[in-house]
Parts: C-alpha cells; structure tokens; sequence
C-alpha cells in the first residue's frame, strides 16, 4: 500500500493582525524609550542618595572647630582642598570648610588656637590632582549631559535601524552556498542510488560548465527542473550535488519565505532573488517546497489570496517573461507536484521534471554504505541483510537507522557499531524504541501473543502474503507488539490477489482474539483501520472491483486532481452505497480466508502463541522451525514466482 503523502497546511489567515513573536516599528520604538526613561531615573534616583548621604555627614563651623582643639579632643585633621576631615580622640568624624587662599594654621590661629594646641594635633594635607579636581567638581553637571546625549544616539539609532528593516523588508532571504566552500560542497558521489535522476541533472552540470557546446548548436537548456518524490528521498540533497559539480554558486530558499502578511512582498523578493542570481550568473537558484506558492491559482486550495498568487505570477515572469534567463537555472523539489500551477509546470519554465523513486535493496545497500563512512564498524556487519530488511525505507530513514544504531553502541559503552545494533534500529526507526516499562498483566500479555500469532500464521499460509520475519510481544511505540513482514524483492507494483490477501492478514489478530478468548479488545483497532481503508482504495482508486468496474472514483488523499482543485464528492448517493456494499464484500471474503486458516490450523496457533509469552520475541528461523512441527511448509522466494 503506497505511503500517505504529507499534507502542508497553507492557509493564509485573511486578517492582516501582528504577527506572533514580531513587534511592530512603532511599539518597539516606546518600549526602547520608556526604558531609557527608567534607567535615567534610576540613575538620578542613585545620585540624590548618594548626595544625601554625604549631606547627612556632621559638619562643624571652622570656629567650632578651634574650640574643639582647644579643649584637646581632636586627633587628626585631614585637609582636602578647602574640605576638612576630622577626626575625634573618641574614632568619631566629622567634617568643615576652611577659607579659600588661606592656610589651616592661620585660619585656626586667627580664632585663638595657639602653636602649643596645634602641635597636639596631626594635620594631613591632600593636594587632589588637577583632574580628579576638576572631575569631582564637573560630575555633578557631565553625569546628566552624558546621559541626555546617550539618549539621543540611542534613540536615533532605534529609528535608523527601523527604517532600514522598513527598505530591506522585501529583500531576498536566499542562502548562497559558495562554490569554493569545501566543507558545504556536495557532489554526485555523495548521492547513493537515483541514477536516472543524476543522469538527467548531469546535463544541467554540462551546459553550466560548457555552456558554448550547447548554444553552438541551437539547443537550449531548461530553465526549471522540478523534483518530485516522497519526503526524504533526497530532492535537496541532488539539488546541492548539481551545485557542487558545477562549481556554480548555489541560492537556497524555502517557498514558505516568500509569502508574508503584506501583499507584494513575496513578489519583490523574487525580483530580489534573480537580481542576485543575474549577478552572480551562471548560477542556480533552488527553491524547496514549491508548493508553498505554486499552488493552482483562482480555486482557493491552501488559502489562496493575493500575496501568494501575486509571487506565483512574479515567478513565472521571472523564468519566461520578457527578460529571458539564459544562465539561471531554476531548481525545485516538491512532494505534492499534482497541486502545482499548469502554468508552472509548461515548456519554458518547470518543463524537465525528474521524479526520485524509493531506493532498490542496491540503493539502499550503497547509501547505507555512505551514512556510515565516519562510523567504526564491527566485522560482522554485512549492509546487505541490512537492505534486505528495510523496503520502503528512503534515505533518510536510512540515515536516521545507521544514526540509531551508532547510539545504541555508545549507550553500551562500545567502541564499534555491530550488526546487532544495526538490525535492532531497523525496529526502532520503523516502530520507536521499545517501552520495556510498558509491562503486560499475565492475560493481556496471552491475548498479544495469539493476536500476533493470528498475523503471522495467516500469513504464513497465504500464497501472496510476505513472508514473516519477526514477532514480537515487546510494546514499541504505539503497539503492544508487531509481526514483521517483509518481501522476498522490492516491488513496483501490487496486484489485487497481495491486497486480499494482505486484508486477510489484518483480520488474524482480529479473528485469533475472538476465536480463543470469546471476546475482542482494542488491540485491533488501527488493523481495522488500515484494512478498510485498503479494501476502499481498491474499489474507489485501483478499479479492482468487479461489480464497479475500471473506474476512479476518488483521487488521491481529497486533494486536487488534473489541475481542478479541491474536489467535492462526484458521484450519488446510489454509488456511494455500491461502494460501501463492495468493500464489505471484500473485507467478508478476506474475513473467511483468515478465519479458514486458523481453524485449519488451530495447533500452529497455539504453539506460536505458547512460545511468544515464554520468549517474547521469535526470529524467522525459530518460526519456520514452529510451522514444520505443525505440517506447515515455509515460503521460499521461488514459491513466491511460481504464485505470481
């Protein structure tokens, strides 16, 4: 069953509000303002403290001060400009001022002091520099005017700052990946697989590095390539590696950049974006998720509005307008390419569209081989069982297997990764990581074991199901356990006789539960589901009903089909009750099949179930070993052939 496609929600909200995180011009302005308030009344705040502080010191008259000497309880006297320090026989201190020009002992002498008193007293004099002068003089008057032109600067440059955020608004965000950048370079060797894809961009390489051979003889190049495939497959990854072997500088940009709250923006940085391309030409400009913008205009599919349809159309100038491109190549990567503009998808714009594909067990071999380049590896890893057991992983999956393993080998404090750890993150990545707190009560952990049981016999009896590779009754993510089953060969395509019989697989569990404890749980809830929403597929997109014929009824996901939009329900109410009786039917026929089989062989059953609760996990060898015991020939691949 083909995987479900990611759906993007695009949808635009009409209200032009602020946006979240983002504060507008004019507001940051008052906040900056309000706390540059603040601080200035700290500041002055601190400063009348500190003055009222050194207020609140005793200060004497000069002629209290002779008195004072003279009944001998003064110590010290230090001298500090005009400013007196004294100090007292008792520790106390106080402070005075003497006459400006004339000396302390003449002063003092003047108001009765005789030499005699004032031997008795220690006098300090402290000439202060001329700039700690003039600076505690002048402070009380700079504090103040430094601040205040603080303020000023600050506050024009808060509003020169805006002004230029105002002019760069619709400036392209591009990242530019330079070609002379060895550490970002990528090329087709680090691209394992997709090699009718690398064929057809090794072209696009060609004529940017050679661009004569090409004009000489009248041919022209294409200006747009699009790559569609399932998400991870490597779209952006192949987009780098054209870069990289044409040694071209690299624009790299999302679709979602262009569209933003005020209309025409996304269109200016588009015109921002090829101007820079022009510059800097020959040179590619890669825009991932295309769809983001290039969605069918005038149906309303993603929220459509102005801004958006305003920067589809500025592209579409842009590649095939009146201002011709011949040394900008345009490059971009969806995986909705059935949503896209036909406009955008026309000769002379997007009119070379390389699809990537799912890797073969050979591509999945190979780019297992270069996510684990910088990783040490035991002796018994062999990449190939590795590929064998991973159908339909892409090469992230892939990247994100050989990633997991590597942690599962440091968290045990292992210096190499092994097969082991390979094998076990292909479980992992498929399903989670196991919940071992998860644990079972003694009849839930029998109703999992013959639920799975139920899978796997089914399976192993039916001509045109996979063969089973693993069962177990360990919770990983979501389920309380799982049957593994995995084909022979990677397939292409699926035929109605697989899907019945993959319908009738879904239903063992379902079937297993009801027949040995008289009753159902909840465990077979997402089998239902899949099963159902198999057997409708059949009927409304495959046309393998027999009662309704080669018909499509629905198109994929509820999305748009041959340019149209979002479509409605297109049929009546009569067909829609054909097709419910129709998909029972099918589940009905898979429904005996399964249930057949495990009233056949109810030995089987009872031995698989037996042994999960005693071992929890049963390897393909152990369970072909279970079906031999109970008169059951396991499959082989040339069974598989000869079936098909």
């Amino acid at each position: 069953m083909p995987k479900p496609k990611r759906q993007i929600n695009l949808k635009t909200p009409k209200k032009r509000g602020k946006k979240k995180g983002k504060m507008p011009i004019g507001q940051s302005l008052w906040r900056h303002l309000l706390v540059t308030l603040l601080v200035f009344f700290i500041i002055i705040g601190a400063y009348s403290l500190i003055a009222e502080n050194n207020i609140k010191d005793d200060k004497i008259a000069i002629s209290q001060l002779a008195t004072e000497i003279i009944a001998g309880t003064v110590s010290e006297i230090n001298v500090k400009g005009e400013m007196l320090e004294i100090l007292y026989t008792d520790e106390t201190k106080k402070t005075s001022k003497k006459e400006a020009g004339t000396a302390l002992t003449d002063t003092l002498v003047n108001y009765g002091v005789s030499l005699e008193e004032l031997s008795g007293v220690k006098i300090d004099i402290q000439n202060p520099s001329g700039f700690l002068f003039w600076l505690g003089n002048l402070a009380p008057f700079l504090i103040p005017l430094i601040f205040i032109i603080f303020f000023i600067w600050f506050l024009s440059r808060q509003v020169k700052g805006a002004g230029m955020q105002a002019f760069s608004f619709g400036q392209s965000k591009a990242r530019m990946i330079d070609p002379k950048d060895k550490a970002q370079r990528v090329t087709f060797k680090d691209v394992a697989g997709a090699k009718e894809a690398k064929q057809e961009l090794s072209e696009i390489v060609d004529f940017l590095k050679n661009p004569k051979k090409f004009l000489e003889i009248g041919a022209r190049i294409p200006k747009g390539i699009v790559l569609m495939g399932a998400p991870g497959t490597g779209k952006t990854l192949l987009a780098r590696a054209v870069a990289g072997e044409a040694g071209v500088p690299f624009f790299s940009i999302s679709g979602s950049e262009f569209v933003e709250m005020f209309v025409g923006v996304g269109a200016s940085r588009v015109r921002d974006l090829f101007k820079l391309a022009k510059k800097t030409s020959p040179a590619i400009i890669f825009v991932d998720e295309i769809d983001a913008v290039g969605r069918v205009r005038g149906v309303g599919a993603g929220g459509g509005n102005d801004e958006r349809e305003q920067t589809l159309n500025q592209i579409l100038v842009e590649m095939d307008g009146f201002e011709p491109n011949e040394k900008v190549i345009v490059m971009a990567a969806t995986n909705r390419p059935d949503v896209l503009d036909p406009a955008l998808l026309r000769p002379g714009r997007f009119d070379r569209r390389v699809t990537i594909d799912l890797p073969d067990r050979k591509d999945r071999e190979e780019i297992l081989k270069i996510h684990a380049k910088k990783k040490p590896l035991a002796e018994d890893v062999n990449f190939t069982t590795v590929a064998e057991r991973t159908p339909g992983f892409s090469g992230a999956d892939l990247y994100s297997l050989v990633n997991e393993a590597a942690i599962l080998a440091a968290r045990e404090d292992r210096k190499q990764v092994s097969q082991f750890d390979l094998i076990r993150s292909i479980e992992k990545v498929m399903l989670g990581p196991e919940r071992k707190s998860h644990v079972l009560s003694k009849r839930e952990k029998e109703i999992t074991a013959y639920h799975e049981a139920g899978h796997a016999l089914v399976a192993s009896v039916l001509p045109y199901a996979d063969p089973v590779h693993k069962i177990s009754i360990i919770s990983r993510g979501r389920a309380a356990g799982y049957t593994l089953k995995l084909p022979f060969e990677d397939r292409k395509m699926q035929s109605k006789k697989e899907f019945i019989d993959d319908i009738a697989v879904s239903l063992g569990g379902y079937l297993a539960e009801k027949m040995i404890f008289d009753d159902l749980t909840t465990g077979a809830s997402n089998d239902l589901q899949v099963l159902t929403a198999l057997a409708r597929n059949m009927v409304t997109k495959y046309g393998m009903s027999d009662k309704m014929g080669p018909v499509a009824l629905e198109s994929g996901n509820g999305r748009t089909m041959f340019g149209e939009g979002l479509e409605g329900k297109k049929h009546s109410e009569k067909v829609s009750a054909e097709i419910d009786a129709e998909v029972t039917h099918i589940i009905d026929k898979a429904h005996r099949s399964a249930d057949h089989i495990l009233r056949t062989h109810r030995k089987a059953l009872d031995a698989i179930a037996h042994k999960l609760v005693e071992v929890e996990n049963i390897e393909r060898d152990e369970f072909e070993k279970l079906l031999l015991l109970n008169g059951i020939e396991p499959k082989k691949k040339q069974d598989i052939e000869h079936s098909e």
